[in-house]
């Protein structure tokens, strides 16, 4: 099977996707959850013209010439509104939020009065309209503020609450199941011995997906059998996972037995080699209603490829409008050969020069297996395939990590 470009692979992984169904979650739940229908007021805000300011409601025809002093008829609290009406010559002791009583189109400000008794004297002519918020300023009964595949931020659900909701629709999480591959992996926190190395990819994917809005299960370590690759992959298919990400063992080796497994449970294959680097060996197929991807087994081949393949498969069953931000332009900070026929992502740490411009210099090594490397790393200088050697200073194109 042929190599296939970064771009096409992630066309072919979303392609046919639809959005996961909505279910209903408090207010309180609802932070990063991707909003499953668009959302309409179910109120107007302000529910009436309300003061701005603490102050006196009054009629602006009545402080036209000043100084001039009303009489105070009475006075309304937040909550409190005054029943009455205001007349010829009379005021309203008035606080923010409250609304305007009638007959009153305008708030003087206490700074600009002097009380005495029930009498105020005002030293400052305001116009109309001032220091009142009009009635539906902020939002109207049945208008849709918050549109369907937004994810949801703290101000969304400041609004969503003003807005009278107290649940809001969001999609339904993806459930990804993650299944590591290999006799050579043991858990964290074990002695591994001599032959041995710490499994680390299937807790990095599994945060990446939960940071990006899916659920992930962790299926725990299959071992380099039919039979445990086997279990693995049922257990995906009984917890009607919707996706299913296996690491290691995607290639085609005497020990990769990952793809055989899969095809023998009935995997349709798409795709498994990408023309990028790290990255190569990456395979993508439905097993069913199942989409499966298969992550290399080198760590930061793992979490490159996580990043670039699973997470708009993620976004896309949640149907964010708005997914992670894309490239961003910038100049070299160190000189880069001319690249073969794959597409690089070359870990680089990034500062800003004197102009504001983002400067990114790639590390000296760019082994696929240094994690240590990735977790310094501001970006990826993303190269095309083929592109010519490139200087300090030449224009650059980077992706600034979000994980």
């Amino acid at each position: 099977m042929a190599l296939i470009a970064v771009a096409d692979a992630v066309a072919r992984i979303v392609a046919g996707v639809v959005p996961l169904p909505c279910e209903a979650v408090p207010l309180g739940e609802a932070l990063d959850r991707a909003l499953g229908r668009d959302l309409a007021a179910r109120r107007t805000q302000p529910p009436w013209n309300a003061s701005a300011m603490d102050g006196y409601a009054v009629r602006a025809a009545d402080i036209e010439t000043v100084p001039v002093t009303l009489k105070v008829i009475g006075a309304a609290p937040a909550g409190h509104p005054f029943s009455g009406r205001v007349k010829a010559g009379e005021a309203v002791r008035i606080f923010t939020g409250a609304p305007v009583p009638q007959g009153a189109d305008t708030v003087v400000i206490q700074e600009d009065t002097e009380r005495q008794g029930d009498q105020v004297l005002i030293r400052q002519s305001v116009a109309a309209g001032r220091n009142v918020r009009q009635r539906g300023i902020d939002f109207h009964d049945g208008e849709v503020l918050i549109q369907a595949g937004r994810r949801l931020r703290p101000r969304d659900i400041a609004l969503a609450a003003a807005m009278n909701h107290a649940d809001l629709p969001v999609c339904r999480r993806p459930r990804i199941a993650v299944l590591a591959t290999g006799d050579e992996l043991a858990p964290p926190g074990t002695d591994p011995g001599p032959d041995r190395i710490i499994s680390s990819n299937s807790y990095g994917v599994a945060a990446m997906i939960r940071q990006f809005g899916g659920e992930p299960v962790d299926l725990g370590i299959a071992r380099d059998t039919h039979e445990a690759l086997a279990d693995g992959i049922r257990r995906a298919q009984g917890m009607r996972a919707d996706v299913l990400v296996t690491l290691g063992g995607a290639s085609v080796g005497d020990h990769d037995l990952v793809q055989e497994a899969l095809k023998a449970e009935g995997l349709a294959l798409d795709f498994w080699k990408i023309a990028m680097r790290p990255g190569k060996p990456l395979m993508f197929g439905r097993l069913g209603d199942m989409r499966v991807l298969g992550l290399p087994g080198n760590p930061v081949s793992a979490m490159v490829c996580a990043r670039l393949f699973l997470i708009p498969l993620v976004e896309a069953l949640l149907g964010l409008a708005d997914p992670a931000p894309g490239d961003s332009p910038a100049i070299l900070g160190a000189d880069l050969p001319e690249n073969d026929h794959r597409q690089d992502y070359l870990r680089a740490t990034v500062v800003r020069d004197a102009t504001g411009r983002l400067v990114a210099t790639p590390f000296a090594r760019q082994d696929s297996s240094m994690l240590s490397t990735l977790c310094q790393s501001d970006a990826f200088i993303v190269r095309a395939p083929h592109a010519p050697p490139a200087r300090a200073g030449d224009p650059c194109t980077v992706m600034l990590l979000d994980f």
